[in-house]
């Protein structure tokens, strides 16, 4: 939708997250005399303070807060959905039959912006190469912004924007989901189960994630992982110009690893090498295929190998993705609490070797399968199991089921706190090893998010006082 759509029917800002909060900001500039709806399940009291004063200031809204927020929707004529609310409530279905109209700020973003948009998705690797290219398109455009999950929300930025401006946006499946738009250039990385506890379904979820081709024309292009199953078969069906990225093979067109450089071919083009693995700043094989990717993304826009190679070979890692914390009592840390599926504790399990020694895991339960974990495990040396809650007793359970043996030469321990992980993780880290948060789980419910995760972990390694929030 336009906004001057927006003028004359009436507004509901449905969750006051972080985008709930920027949409309403961008609406009430757009239309300062409008009144304007805003819903949230948390009650008044319980809203951030910033939120709470928010709704003290703006006059003309008119609010639906606690448990029966959702009854709201039918009161409206288009509702302005935040990402964390699935689509699928009987309230919002009920809605749209009823002919309210449901957008988001991601759907008005890519309505109202003219210039480029470069969209990054997957399950794991979003952040990370979304910055990269961002980091390489800046040496060709310096004003080429980074938007979306990974920087501020979209509509924070649409008004500054100039008409011809480039910006690189890190889409969730949740921003993705009932998508009518389509990136320029869009980025598909690998796709594994995650978020099972919003979706009905693995494939209700890939579904969401393959919107950011689904619009796409002859026009655009797609830069997939072509070392997975899912993004072959979402590539296959798109109408765009296809580029793989390949860790394991040639590719007609796009990046891929040739010996010790990844390297780039046009489509019936010559393979340039482009950047030295062993100029890649990143722990792990798996971020060569994010640094592929990025590269893939400045070569369609022209930016000359040289600055790519530069702009790689300066990039700093991102915080809390395999980060090193330090070396404390002779045991050196390393902060991954990203790793919100098994997939990508396995890739950090192999990106630092057989000197891991202790592990912390574990997390909110959201129906993943742990037994690609408990076998990756039994392979391992690691001695020790730190386990939180819930998922630390599933996967201690799925260690037990998939080898006996392997349980049986671990210690394992289940505690309520990262301060009482961090002291076991000391007691039981032998001088010269690697312990290891890599929690193959989301935060909730111990922590707010996997950054409040990440960052308490390196306070209580780094035994330094916890910031106050």
């Amino acid at each position: 939708m336009k906004i001057t759509e927006l003028a004359d029917p009436s507004l509901l800002i449905l969750g006051l997250g972080q985008e709930g909060r920027s949409s309403w900001r961008f609406l009430r500039a757009a239309f300062p005399e409008k009144v304007l709806g805003v819903a949230d399940q948390l009650p008044r009291e319980q809203l951030p303070a910033d939120t709470q004063s928010l709704l003290r200031d703006d006059q003309l809204i008119r609010s639906h807060l606690g448990g029966d927020y959702m009854k709201s929707v039918a009161d409206y004529d288009v509702i302005v959905k935040s990402p964390g609310i699935p689509l699928f409530q009987p309230a919002l279905q009920h809605a749209k039959r009823a002919g309210k109209r449901i957008t988001s700020q991601t759907a008005l973003f890519f309505a109202n912006f003219p210039g480029t948009v470069i969209g990054i998705t997957g399950t794991k690797g979003k952040s990370t190469t979304a910055s990269l290219a961002h980091a390489i398109l800046r040496q060709k455009f310096p004003d080429a912004e980074l938007i979306g999950n990974i920087g501020a929300p979209a509509l924070d930025w649409l008004p500054r924007l100039k008409p011809d401006a480039l910006v690189v946006y890190e889409l969730s499946s949740h921003q993705l989901e009932s998508l009518a738009y389509s990136p320029h250039i869009a980025v598909l990385l690998n796709i594994v189960p995650e978020h099972l506890d919003y979706y009905t379904s693995f494939e209700q979820y890939v579904a969401a994630k393959s919107n950011i081709t689904r619009s796409q024309t002859k026009n655009d292009f797609l830069i997939y992982d072509a070392d997975h199953e899912i993004p072959r078969k979402i590539a296959a069906a798109s109408r765009a110009a296809r580029l793989g990225c390949s860790l394991q093979g040639e590719q007609p067109a796009g990046a891929y690893l040739a010996q010790d450089q990844i390297v780039f071919r046009p489509n019936g083009g010559k393979a340039e090498p482009v950047v030295p693995i062993n100029a890649v700043p990143l722990l792990g094989r798996f971020n060569l295929m994010n640094v592929a990717a990025a590269v893939t993304v400045g070569k369609i826009l022209g930016v000359p190998s040289v600055q790519i190679h530069d702009a790689v070979r300066r990039f700093q890692p991102l915080e809390h993705r395999l980060e090193w914390v330090g070396v404390f009592g002779g045991v050196t840390y390393y902060n991954d609490s990203i790793a919100t599926v098994p997939e990508a504790t396995i890739g950090a399990l192999d990106a630092l070797g057989d000197n891991v020694e202790t592990l912390l895991l574990g997390g909110t339960d959201r129906k993943l399968n742990f037994s690609g974990l408990a076998k990756r495990l039994a392979s391992s040396r690691v001695k020790t199991l730190i386990l939180f809650p819930t998922t630390g007793q599933r996967i201690w359970q799925a260690i037990g089921d998939v080898s006996p043996e392997t349980a049986s030469r671990l210690q394992h321990f289940f505690v309520e706190s990262m301060e009482e992980a961090v002291a076991l993780a000391k007691q039981h880290t032998a001088p010269g090893r690697i312990c290891l948060l890599s929690p193959a789980s989301p935060s909730f419910p111990l922590f707010r998010d996997y950054r409040d995760r990440g960052t308490q972990f390196k306070h209580r390694v780094q035994g330094t006082s916890e910031p106050r929030t």
